[in-house]
């Protein structure tokens, strides 16, 4: 699959199951603002929103709205949930996201800073998975009100494309971790299949850069938990080549926050990353299925 603009829009529903998503994350450390948007589609039909706000370490809005008309399909700023719009001003390059709540509204500018990372369909993430996609890393600017306070937002992030049949009868947990620095952004994606013994999960991790994307061969991730299983600390190790080090990235949560999805419950944290002595931001979310939902 090659990414084309037109992937940047809403999917044609191929059967009841399909869902499509378009999700930004993004955090501001000099502000003290991070946050995740995620507006989806369900069989082509209704919508669903998600957004998390957090501000100086505490969630600030915690939103998350399903069966939401929709008023066009085929454009994402038809599409409307949970007080979130989202606009492309270009395809693959330029955004707009707004969020209006009771106690915060936002306005940012998203630009794409980085390489595509594509998810393609022989990666046994999207095998298991059931879904297709791609990711952007991108720069954030615009401001915000946060319980009447106004708030300039600078910051860093990523977009990213998702859609497909997923089947949570067969996926015990997924995660999702992504941390931005200045100069590019690294992702990894795991999937624990129902059944499968503790460490046996599906993973992919790429490294996006202003001047290519390149996948890691056999990327680890490894994570402390508390009591109630959420996340605390995170450490990457991404081999690429035999003539290269691996990269290795260690973060420590600042803020979470846990949403009961239904039949899923939600880990949402974001993280201050290392890097070989650079200093980066990100998010780390641990969706699982409830065993007694």
């Amino acid at each position: 699959m090659t990414i084309t603009p037109d992937l940047d829009a809403p999917r044609v529903a191929t059967s009841d199951g399909f869902t499509d998503a378009v999700t930004v994350a993004f955090g501001d450390p000099a502000s003290g603002l991070c946050g995740t948007f995620r507006l989806g589609l369900a069989g082509g039909g209704t919508a669903s929103g998600l957004a998390v706000v957090f501000h100086d370490r505490e969630p600030a809005a915690v939103v998350a709205e399903g069966g939401s008309a929709v008023a066009d399909p085929s454009r994402w700023d038809g599409v409307h949930a949970a007080g979130i719009d989202m606009e492309t001003v270009e395809p693959l390059r330029n955004w707009r996201v707004s969020y209006a709540g009771d106690d915060v509204s936002l306005d940012l500018e998203l630009e794409a800073s980085g390489s595509v990372a594509q998810l393609a369909s022989d990666d046994p993430v999207a095998t298991l998975g059931g879904m297709l996609g791609f990711e952007q890393p991108v720069t954030v600017r615009g401001h915000a009100e946060v319980r009447g306070s106004h708030i300039a937002v600078e910051g860093l992030g990523q977009r990213g494309r998702s859609w497909g049949s997923p089947d949570w009868t067969a996926i015990d947990r997924t995660r999702t971790v992504q941390a931005w620095f200045a100069g590019g952004a690294v992702s990894i994606y795991a999937i624990a299949a129902t059944g499968r013994a503790h460490g046996e999960e599906a993973v992919s991790a790429a490294i996006m850069s202003p001047h290519g994307c390149v996948f890691s061969q056999e990327p680890r991730l490894s994570t402390t938990f508390d009591a109630d299983g959420r996340q605390q600390r995170a450490a990457m190790e991404l081999p690429l080549d035999d003539d290269s080090p691996p990269r290795r990235i260690s973060g420590e949560v600042f803020c979470g926050t846990t949403l009961d999805l239904g039949r899923l419950r939600l880990d949402c944290s974001f993280l201050r990353w290392r890097m070989n002595g650079d200093e980066g931001i990100g998010r780390y979310d641990v969706l699982r299925r409830v065993e007694d939902a």
